[in-house]
């Protein structure tokens, strides 16, 4: 039964550890982002019994990645294009439903999908960012707009390529958010608006701007001093897209910025320098927006290593002194461990093989780069460790008091960076600097050398901060898995991207119960009381920036569902049986081309179509699959109309005349034709090595990206 929604206040927030808070208040279930839940009820003796107790269908069957937040009996959750549910957290009823109707055009800016991360609760106000920049209040009772503002400078055009995916944190009577698009050539910043008007309080630059336009301020002007060229030609980057966290205890904002834009430094600053702040934690006074001190973990960022990944704020004995400090597990391999205070660092130890750095200097705070890290000099001929993709993305992690461990999302990638031979800036596009990894349709060698130019594995660790050492492991058979939560009944939960739900032993390790939820997860579990009976929830449904451009794994058999999933002790709810979704279409002829005109479709679709359709024509599911569409949409002058001039650009698949001309929009048909054509024919027969079979190998190799081993 929906009853009118309490008042979350400071207080009550900052009182969430000392009270042991049933509900799951804010984004990290306190302000220290620890998601730690004090719930015991499901524990290792009684996890046997967990059920399914309800779900709930969101509107689109995309990847989902939001925190759930529940005050009070009642859950608030985004889906895709940001449409809010706010459901009875005990039944799973809809209660209300908003949608504020994001123009499905802006998907193509949204480098990792059309997601969010989540939502902020604020004394009956819902608080939800959009992916075109809008921030809005919403009358948490009714589902009513209250207020409304675009974060976007008003300097800037609407169409300027930011987005927002991550989530807003609300404190002292102020909702802050960041944005995305570095490498569609933005400058970040972070906003902060009152909560009960959407009037702006402050806003921070993160890299600093063109300096005819003059600076913000003096911090920006001594900021472009370790930047060289027309860096803001590019945009700079430094977008605070994820972590966003206000310690209370001393009174400050922690920021997670972003890489630069683009990855290559020399393009970027050709002159060298430091270029602040990307990839830096940046402390900020939360009344003004003033800066106090900050820690670049990468100076000269070259790799898109970024600082966004999970703040976590701890207190620990460090050499013999209780000290207040950051646990950091950044895409760049290395866990930091910071002093709060002031930015010191403390000790940095890396938490999975790295080979771009063989250390920090704790005299300086820096790197000591290797020879290989350096791409632009070698040539791009070794593999560097982390990938782009990094040890640790945007997923989650947690801490258990008990155990003193942090559990960790680990990925070990590799990836051969090279320098495209003339960069050329395309303002809306993606811009990196690097050659794209992209199939290879050669010999078996020639194969075998191509899809190691990117290798990951999927883990979940135990980290002890103490000792900076790992306790435990558990190995995925793939590499995009879910965020991670820790409870109070030993348990830690984490979804897998092959479609499993599942609690371990959090001392040990081992594995004590499974759920099969019919699609990947990527998002981190919840979990909350209601009546007396703790509930474990989690958003289901594979997605995110790896899970597009990797590919399908899940068999064709099952269709592609986003979902939210609730348990329960001693509940038996089942989720519907899912069915055959593959069609085969009748084809038209293979037109005739070139090899060179296929070598260019494919050089094509891996620059503009595969960030959402997926390497080698292999879509993961949630966006339409290129083999397996209507006949009609394989006609010339359709699929013309379609890449070229838009005419889908209401169900978000916009037109690319602006980079693509018709001979282009030739090559890449052409290329999704024989890719469908080799899939009909993979259907029927698998035997041979045919250049079918090389590319067949190929596309799960390219989706099977958790299967290699990195030894």
């Amino acid at each position: 039964m929906f009853t009118e929604p309490q008042a979350v206040s400071s207080q009550r927030i900052n009182a969430i550890e000392a009270n042991k808070e049933s509900d799951w208040l804010v984004h990290g279930y306190s302000n220290r982002e620890q998601r730690h839940s004090p719930l015991s009820q499901i524990n290792t003796k009684t996890v046997a019994q967990l059920g399914l107790s309800w779900f709930f269908d969101t509107d689109y069957q995309r990847g989902l990645e939001a925190t759930p937040i529940v005050a009070d009996g009642v859950m608030y959750v985004p889906g895709n294009w940001n449409i809010i549910y706010a459901l009875d957290a005990k039944t799973g009823e809809l209660i209300w439903r908003y949608d504020p109707e994001v123009p499905k055009s802006w998907g193509k800016m949204a480098c990792c999908d059309v997601v969010s991360r989540g939502v902020a609760f604020w004394q009956g106000k819902v608080l939800a960012a959009t992916l075109d920049g809008r921030l809005i209040a919403i009358d948490a009772a009714s589902g009513e707009k209250i207020w409304e503002v675009v974060t976007l400078p008003k300097h800037l055009d609407k169409n300027y390529p930011y987005t927002i995916t991550g989530a807003p944190r609300v404190f002292k009577g102020k909702v802050i958010i960041g944005n995305g698009g570095a490498e569609y050539g933005v400058r970040g910043f972070v906003s902060a608006y009152d909560v009960n008007t959407g009037e702006l309080v402050w806003r921070f630059h993160t890299v600093p701007g063109n300096p005819a336009d003059g600076f913000e301020n003096e911090l920006m002007a001594n900021a472009a001093d370790t930047w060289s060229g027309e860096w803001w030609q590019y945009g700079g980057g430094g977008t605070v897209w994820d972590s966003i966290v206000y310690d209370h205890e001393l009174d400050q904002i922690l920021l997670g910025v972003g890489n630069g834009s683009p990855w290559d430094r020399e393009v970027r600053s050709p002159g060298g320098g430091d270029n602040l702040y990307l990839s830096s934690i940046v402390a900020l006074d939360p009344d003004t927006g003033a800066y106090k001190w900050h820690y670049q973990e990468v100076p000269a960022e070259n790799w898109d290593y970024t600082a966004t990944q999970h703040i976590m704020l701890a207190d620990m004995n460090w050499q013999g002194e209780n000290k207040k400090v950051i646990w950091h597990a950044p895409k760049n391999g290395f866990f930091f461990i910071i002093a709060r205070e002031n930015g010191q660092l403390l000790s940095a130890e890396p938490y999975t093989e790295v080979n771009w750095a063989s250390h920090y200097d704790m005299k300086t705070g820096r790197p000591v780069e290797t020879e290989i890290a350096n791409y632009q000099q070698t040539g791009g001929s070794d593999f560097i460790q982390p990938s782009s993709i990094g040890a640790h993305n945007w997923h989650p992690m947690a801490h258990n008091p008990d155990t003193g461990f942090v559990y960790i999302p680990l990925m070990r990638s590799a990836f051969q960076y090279q320098q495209v031979d003339h960069y050329q800036h395309q303002a809306g596009h993606w811009n990196t600097g690097v050659v794209d990894a992209k199939p290879y349709p050669g010999t078996p060698a020639e194969l075998n050398q191509a899809i190691l130019n990117k290798v990951t594995t999927g883990h979940l660790i135990a980290w002890d901060p103490k000792t900076q050492s790992e306790q435990w492991r558990v190995d995925h058979s793939k590499t995009w898995n879910g965020g991670i939560l820790s409870t109070a009944g030993d348990l830690v939960f984490q979804g897998t991207d092959d479609g499993e739900f599942r609690a371990y032993h959090a001392a040990t390790g081992d594995q004590l119960w499974l759920f099969i939820a019919q699609t990947g997860i990527v998002a981190a579990p919840i979990s909350y009381a209601v009546d007396g009976e703790q509930y474990i929830a989690v958003l289901a449904g594979r997605g995110g920036a790896f899970s597009l451009i990797a590919g399908n794994e899940v068999p064709k058999e099952r269709p592609f569902h986003s979902r939210i999933l609730v348990f329960k002790l001693g509940a038996s709810q089942h989720l519907p049986p899912v069915g055959n979704q593959v069609q085969y279409p009748e084809l038209p002829d293979m037109p005739v081309v070139s090899d060179e005109t296929l070598v260019s479709g494919l050089d094509l679709y891996h620059r503009y179509c595969a960030g959402c359709h997926g390497f080698n024509v292999t879509s993961n599911g949630g966006i339409p699959d290129l083999k397996h569409l209507p006949a009609v949409f394989y006609e010339k002058s359709m699929f013309d109309m379609i890449v070229l001039k838009g005419q889908f650009k209401g169900l978000g698949m916009v037109g690319f005349s602006d980079v693509l001309s018709q001979d282009d929009s030739d090559a890449i048909y052409a290329y999704i034709l024989q890719r469908a054509y080799e899939d009909q024919q993979l259907s029927q027969t698998e035997s041979g090595w045919s250049t079918s079979l090389k590319l067949w190998v190929y596309e799960k190799l390219a989706s099977l990206l958790g299967g290699f081993i990195l030894d």
